[in-house]
């Protein structure tokens, strides 16, 4: 259990170590093509204007500056002319949102850098962005109107924009810096455009190694699940050899016992002297050498079948006439007082079947149904057929069968584990052997059973 616990932290540990190397390299990839993809923009934007101002002798702003240049003589007059610092207040504040307006809504860079792109072949689905860094009327003096907080004045020409204001994201490309002025205002701006599908983009270029990063980190996870259920089924084989190994050990030990006891019984002289003494531990030896001879065949067959394959004596039998023999059999053979009926809807159904296997397997069924019940033993066979198959199912009133032990009560040496105290003896072969001599005949045996409600075991086979 430790070293199975030790592999799983281990696991687990490798698997975090491997996602966080892979996250962080995503990560910085992904962080190193957004820069790329924002220089690459921002040169190609750079080309575009200059492309722009060489083709079409313009900026993309000369409607702007005609149309403030005729507002701002009257600007200047208006805010001038305001009695109260209020009205100042307010003026001011009109005069900014229309020379905002204006320029966000007559320039037509946005609408040239577009066509650039798409005869460049670039991505031109973009979204831009106009900030105001500082705004001026001029008359006789010079009236500040706006001005941002990390305002820096700048030469004529010169293209260096301001630190980045809080409401820019970090998505969108800064494409130039524009300085307008008119005979009454003067004007500072910052040009960004911001690319709706950019991440498209970028995922595009980081598919690959996305991909590839995914594809190890599952790679890597299949294998350690492969890995640790392999480990958890060498752990349950082992165990159950383990368990086999001791079952059969006490299984063995029982009738040498009772073989060694009966010998040195022989040996006193009050017992030689007693025929009905000599004859009872004679009888007594006889039954436990059987017991004995049975347990070495089982576990000798169980090998044999691991080697080779069956090798079946099948005759044709008629088999509602079959079953009631059996349970006739096992009656006469004791039972142990166990109340069986029988319900068939055969009708003359034959079957191919090794008469001394089956007989085997429906013993084997049978003796469970009495050996795990904690009261009088109720057992119910049924059998029906239907065009191809016979069904076989014998239920009973015993502990029943956890869902868990279901999945595993055929395998070679499981015992249920209920089946592990000491009044339940077995090796854990019974019904690894009803399995085999059931698909040796070409069919198969399953289980239904609820703790505490009993059990039901159904075989099919084929029929003739």
């Amino acid at each position: 259990m430790k070293k199975r616990n030790t592999v799983l932290i281990l696991g687990i540990a490798s698997i975090a170590v491997l996602v966080s190397v892979q996250v962080y390299i995503i990560i910085g990839i992904w962080k190193q093509q957004n820069e790329l993809f924002s220089v690459r923009y921002t040169n190609r934007s750079r080309e575009a204007f200059d492309y722009i101002r060489s083709s079409y002798s313009t900026d993309g702003f000369d409607t702007v500056r005609f149309l403030l240049n005729d507002f701002s003589a009257k600007a200047y007059q208006s805010i001038k002319s305001a009695p109260t610092p209020e009205e100042f207040s307010n003026t001011r504040q009109y005069i900014f949102n229309y020379f905002r307006n204006v320029v966000d809504k007559e320039q037509d860079l946005s609408g040239l850098l577009s066509s650039y792109f798409s005869m460049r072949g670039m991505a031109s689905n973009f979204r831009y962005r106009i900030v105001v860094n500082n705004l001026e009327l001029i008359g006789t003096d010079t009236l500040v109107i706006f001005r941002s907080e990390n305002f820096i004045n700048r030469r004529p020409g010169e293209r260096r924009r301001m630190q980045p204001s809080s409401e820019i994201s970090s998505s969108e490309v800064f494409i130039n810096f524009f300085r307008m002025e008119g005979d009454h205002y003067r004007m500072m701006i910052d040009f960004y455009i911001d690319f709706s599908d950019k991440q498209k983009y970028i995922l595009k270029e980081t598919a690959a190694t996305l991909g590839l990063s995914t594809a190890s980190i599952l790679l890597v996870g299949i294998m350690f699940l492969v890995t640790f259920r392999n480990l958890r089924e060498e752990k349950r084989l082992s165990n159950l050899k383990t368990d086999f190994i001791n079952n059969m050990t006490h299984e063995l030990k029982t009738p040498l016992a009772t073989i060694t006891v009966a010998g040195k019984t022989l040996e006193l002289p009050v017992v030689r002297a007693n025929d009905e003494k000599i004859l009872e531990t004679a009888k007594m030896i006889g039954k436990q050498s059987v017991h004995l001879n049975q347990l070495i065949n089982m576990i000798l067959e169980i090998s044999m079948w691991e080697r080779t394959q069956f090798q079946l004596d099948k005759k044709k039998v008629d088999i509602e006439e079959f079953l009631s023999d059996v349970v006739s059999t096992f009656k006469a053979g004791g039972g142990n007082g166990a109340s069986i009926s029988q319900k068939y809807s055969l009708r003359g159904t034959q079957a191919d079947i090794d008469v001394v296997y089956f007989t085997t397997l429906l013993n084997n069924l049978l003796s469970n149904a009495v050996k795990y019940s904690v009261k009088e033993p109720v057992i119910s066979i049924e059998g029906e057929a239907d065009e191809g198959r016979i069904a076989i199912s014998i239920s009973d009133n015993g502990i029943g069968i956890s869902k868990v032990d279901q999945k595993h009560i055929f395998d070679k040496f499981y015992r249920a584990s209920t089946g592990n105290i000491h009044k339940f003896k077995g090796l854990g072969l019974g019904l690894y052997y009803v399995r085999k001599i059931a698909e040796a005949h070409g069919g198969d045996v399953s289980v239904s059973s609820r703790p505490g409600k009993g059990s039901t075991f159904t075989i099919t086979i084929p029929r003739c």
